[in-house]
């Protein structure tokens, strides 16, 4: 079906054409399907989440399947960031929280794959949060180097290779020998809850919306 040839266009359509075009990493229709979304009014943030965020989560589900591999994954985050530069502009801030709390945050030692943390970064910048990015393939010691030098109040890292995930254990423990105070919270595809608890996270989130309710809670916003 035709969603940008027809006069009246639904939001439960554009939202799906938006996953469609992220997972299909179709960068052109990412982001007519973004504007269009602005043009009948559907907020922003809903269009990230239940549009773009939706098409990765399949895209993720795809390649664990090894139904997709890095150049395609590459073309979808191209079609989402392509989305994401139109509609971040008018996301609404929350400025509701007084004393911004600061993030590290980055993709653990060994990992390159960076799309999760960029989306998580994002959506942590419209909560109110000052976000600090040291990238990808971050070597342990660069985490609390810059958890210290920005007093940040939280450290969020992420893997998406099982290999990688085991260099946040030791950001944890270098922080606590350190006397850092910052919460730890970490995330991606391998990750769970009882692997957090087990290395001694302070939180974890399976997906952008879920690191943002754990950040706040952890910060008391």
């Amino acid at each position: 079906m035709k969603i940008l040839g027809v006069s009246m266009v639904s939001k439960e359509e554009i939202l799906e054409g938006l996953a469609k075009a992220v997972i299909d990493g179709d960068e052109v229709k990412s982001e007519e399907l973004a504007k269009k979304s602005l043009e009948i009014g559907i907020d922003p943030y809903e269009s990230l989440m239940n549009g773009c965020n939706k098409g990765m989560a399949k895209v993720s589900d795809l390649y664990e399947l090894k139904e997709m591999f890095v150049p395609e994954i590459l073309l979808s985050a191209d079609a989402m960031y392509a989305a994401i530069d139109i509609l971040k502009p008018h996301l609404k801030v929350d400025a509701s929280a007084k004393k911004p709390a600061k993030v590290v945050i980055g993709v653990a030692q060994g990992d390159i794959h960076d799309i999760g943390k960029n989306l998580v970064k994002m959506m942590l910048e419209v909560a109110g949060f000052i976000m600090i990015d040291v990238g990808k393939d971050v070597p342990v010691d660069t985490f609390v180097k810059k958890t210290i030098e920005e007093d940040a109040d939280i450290v969020a890292i992420s893997a998406l290779m099982t290999t990688s995930m085991m260099y946040m254990e030791p950001v944890i423990k270098k922080l606590k020998e350190n006397f850092v105070k910052a919460k730890v919270v970490v995330g991606g595809a391998p990750i769970n809850n009882d692997f957090a608890n087990k290395i001694g996270a302070d939180g974890y989130g399976k997906d952008a919306v879920e690191a943002v309710k754990v950040s706040k809670k952890l910060v008391g916003v």
